[in-house]
């Protein structure tokens, strides 16, 4: 089982990959619409995935706390 701070910098990574997926994603729309659809739906995968983190943290925090 990771760790609380495993858990956090893995939330942190998430979030920076989305920012940077949704950054790429809004300059592509134009030119390769295929491609930043592509870019989206990673973006959304990552989303989810961090909602999911984000709970664990807030679960493992109460416990610890």
């Amino acid at each position: 089982m990771p760790s609380l701070a495993q858990l956090t910098g893995s939330l942190h990574l998430h979030n920076f990959y989305i920012g940077k997926l949704k950054a790429k994603q809004e300059q592509l729309f134009d030119n390769d619409p295929d491609l930043a659809m592509l870019l989206d739906n990673v973006a959304e995968v990552l989303s989810e995935h961090a909602v999911v983190l984000a709970d664990e943290i807030a679960d493992r925090e109460c416990e610890e706390g």
